[in-house]
Formats: C-alpha cells, sequence, structure tokens
C-alpha cells in the first residue's frame, strides 16, 4: 500500500466521524451479542455466513440496478485483501465466543486501536504525536484493567480475538485508505459478497437446521453488521484513522452491558475502573483533535 497524505478535517468532520465510530461500535457488539446466543445453539461458521449473507441481501435489495454500477473499482486487488480481513476479524471473533466471555473477547480484540495508530503512521501517513499515542496507551491499560491478565483470560482460545484484532486493523487501514475513493456501497458489496461465498464452502460440512424462534437472530446479525460497516467505512472516509480508533475501547464497555442485560454477566469494580479509564482516554484524544482542527 503506497503512503498517502490526506488533509486534517474540519472540527465538525471530526466529531461526526467520532460519532459514527461509536454507533458502529454500538452496532457491532451488539451484533456479537447476538451472535454469542446463536453459537450457543449452531456452528460459528453457520453464524457468520449468516452475517454477511444478510449484509448481501440487504446491500442488492437497498441499490437494486445500480449494483452493477458500484460493484465495478479501479482497486480489486485492495478490495479482495480488505474484505478477507473482514471475514477474519468477524469469523475469528465468532469462533471464540463458545469459550470466551463476551466482555474478554471484546476486551482482547480491543488491542486494535493501537495497532491501527500504528499502522496509520506507517502506510497512510497520518501524524503520529504524543498526544495521540498517549490516548492509546492509556485506553490499553484500562482495557488491561478489566482483562487482569494471568487471571485465566490468557487460555490458547484468546489467541482468536487477538488474531481478530490483527485482521480488523488491516480492514480499517485499507478502509481509510479506499474510503475517499470510492463509493461507501462499492466497499460493502464486496465485502458481501466474499464473505458470503467463502464462508458458505463450510455450510455442507456443518449446517443444522434453523429453528423458527431462531430465524429473527439470524436476520438480526445481517442488518446489525450491515449498519455497523455502513458507519464503520464512513467513519474512516472523512477522519484520520488515529483520531476515530481509540473509541473501538467503548466496544469493552456496550460488550459488558449486553453481557449482564442477555447472560446474567455482572461487570466487577475493576471492569468498571477500566471503563471509566478507556471513556477518558477516548474523550481526551477528541477533544485534542476538535481544538486542533479549530485552530488551523
Amino acid at each position: 500500500m503506497s503512503r498517502i497524505h490526506l488533509a486534517p478535517a474540519p472540527a465538525s468532520t471530526v466529531t461526526r466521524g467520532v460519532l459514527l465510530m461509536i454507533l458502529a461500535i454500538l452496532l457491532f457488539t451488539a451484533m456479537d451479542a447476538t451472535a454469542k446466543g446463536l453459537i450457543e445453539r449452531y456452528p460459528a461458521p453457520q453464524v457468520v455466513w449468516s452475517r454477511f449473507a444478510g449484509q448481501l441481501l440487504i446491500v442488492l435489495v437497498l441499490l437494486n440496478r445500480h449494483a452493477p454500477r458500484l460493484m465495478r473499482t479501479q482497486h480489486p486487488w485492495l478490495h479482495l485483501a480488505r474484505s478477507a480481513f473482514q471475514l477474519g476479524a468477524t469469523g475469528l471473533f465468532f469462533l471464540s465466543l463458545p469459550h470466551v466471555g463476551l466482555a474478554e473477547a471484546t476486551a482482547l480484540t480491543d488491542i486494535n486501536p493501537v495497532l491501527i495508530t500504528l499502522g496509520a503512521a506507517l502506510f497512510l501517513g497520518e501524524r503520529l504525536g504524543p498526544r495521540r499515542i498517549a490516548g492509546v496507551l492509556v485506553a490499553l491499560i484500562g482495557a488491561l484493567i478489566i482483562l487482569r491478565p494471568g487471571l485465566g483470560v490468557f487460555s490458547p482460545w484468546a489467541l482468536l480475538p487477538l488474531g481478530a484484532a490483527v485482521c480488523y486493523t488491516g480492514n480499517a487501514l485499507l478502509t481509510r485508505h479506499l474510503g475517499p475513493r470510492e463509493p461507501v456501497w462499492t466497499s460493502l458489496l464486496h465485502a458481501s459478497i466474499f464473505g458470503t461465498v467463502v464462508s458458505a464452502l463450510a455450510l455442507p460440512f456443518v449446517w443444522v437446521p434453523v429453528a423458527g424462534a431462531d430465524l429473527l437472530l439470524f436476520i438480526l446479525v445481517g442488518f446489525l453488521g450491515t449498519g455497523a460497516q455502513l458507519c464503520i467505512i464512513r467513519s474512516f472516509s472523512m477522519t484520520e484513522a488515529a483520531v476515530v480508533a481509540p473509541f473501538a475501547y467503548l466496544g469493552i464497555i456496550f460488550a459488558t452491558f449486553w453481557g449482564a442485560v442477555l447472560y446474567d454477566q455482572w461487570p466487577d469494580m475493576w471492569t468498571v475502573i477500566g471503563a471509566l479509564v478507556i471513556v477518558g482516554a477516548g474523550l481526551y484524544v477528541w477533544h485534542r483533535e476538535t481544538q486542533a482542527a479549530r485552530n488551523a
């Protein structure tokens, strides 16, 4: 990927990008919470397929006759790589859910803002100033407070959400690279087709008939994933990756909420403390970036 240099976004754009990222993370964690319940009764590859097949159906319905035109791209290999990263992030995370708690898996995956910030500086030519570094490192400390390494979280299954974090980072950097160049629907189409086709290869070996009561949950996974992807692509398209990346740490808070409400997994004192550290770090980065944009 060639290095590119994008002009700093104005304050209003930074705010919109941050809000879109927060909404994307909320939708992603709701999708993950729904998937966790399904994976207790169905194989993970089947749930992964429903996530991408649902997105493909929704996008095709919304685009209608415009779909063939929006499929055209000048960057087919970058879209292929981005789609593979997205499938890897979703697949590895879903595979971890039967073995790792929702909040813990989300926290492990949320090392990705550090990776995104470093990758954006290395590949996209974004600034890597002391405030950005401080923001992501403090947020990482908050994640570690929640995880409390050494208390059983770092099992071999924990490698799956860590792998998901690496894949998410690759997807985010390519989204930022492609975002200003092509419509958001082009990325959604390529990713949904790739994810649907590749995950479908496993279906003949793992398929379990879907109970009528669970059908709406499978559909919900597709809707939540599609909405989250729309928001995150728009966020990375309008705002530097290092600016919005720290807000991914809010996923730990949202996942803790879903775990408590849906699965009676209540956070302890250390989770609350870590969550407050994460929110503080994200707000600090947002405040400094909007202030710098106004003074520019």
